[in-house]
């Protein structure tokens, strides 16, 4: 019986590895559809990854629905994107979303919100980050004092989450 469990839990390992390994070549085709700008085909392989809760697939559904790259530009649904990665801290996304709120695309504009993702991508950027802070210390300055703390605040607890499924697409 152990050594029957022991070979079922071997090939439940190599399945699930097989299924990671699958998911990863999945979402590196999809890269590669998008830098050769076959957008077409980038949308329809990060669709599944997106739904299924990959942030990365996420954001760059996001961008694409921003950029009306192989998909019907839609602010509305490209922030929803964002707003499902950056849920789970992927700090471009928050950049991302934080400018949408700055804009009012896809979002009321709302001042204290973009801070509070420009805030939180910040926090979480790497080589951007010099360029990242400048465009939060500018929509910092149209804020009040009460609005900046307030804000602060808000980043520094997280964002209240908002649900950002479903939304409807179709390829």
């Amino acid at each position: 019986m152990k050594r029957l469990s022991a070979q079922c839990l071997a090939i439940g390992a190599a399945l699930v590895l097989g299924c990671a390994c699958a998911l990863a070549q999945s979402m590196e085709q999809g890269r590669r559809a998008a830098a050769a700008r076959n957008y077409v085909r980038a949308a329809e392989i990060f669709l599944p990854h997106a739904v299924a809760g990959d942030a990365a697939a996420q954001a760059y559904l996001g961008h694409m629905y921003a950029q009306g790259q192989g998909v019907p530009q839609n602010f509305v649904v490209a922030a929803s994107w964002y707003r499902c990665a950056a849920n789970q801290g992927l700090a471009n996304a928050q950049y991302q979303l934080g400018l949408m709120y700055d804009k009012g695309q896809g979002v009321p504009q709302d001042y204290v919100m973009a801070y509070v993702w420009l805030n939180l991508a910040v926090a979480g950027a790497g080589p951007e980050r010099e360029q990242w802070t400048r465009i939060r210390d500018a929509v910092s300055s149209k804020l009040t004092l009460l609005e900046r703390q307030s804000a602060q605040l808000l980043a520094f607890s997280q964002p209240p989450a908002q649900p950002c499924l479903p939304i409807e697409v179709r390829l």
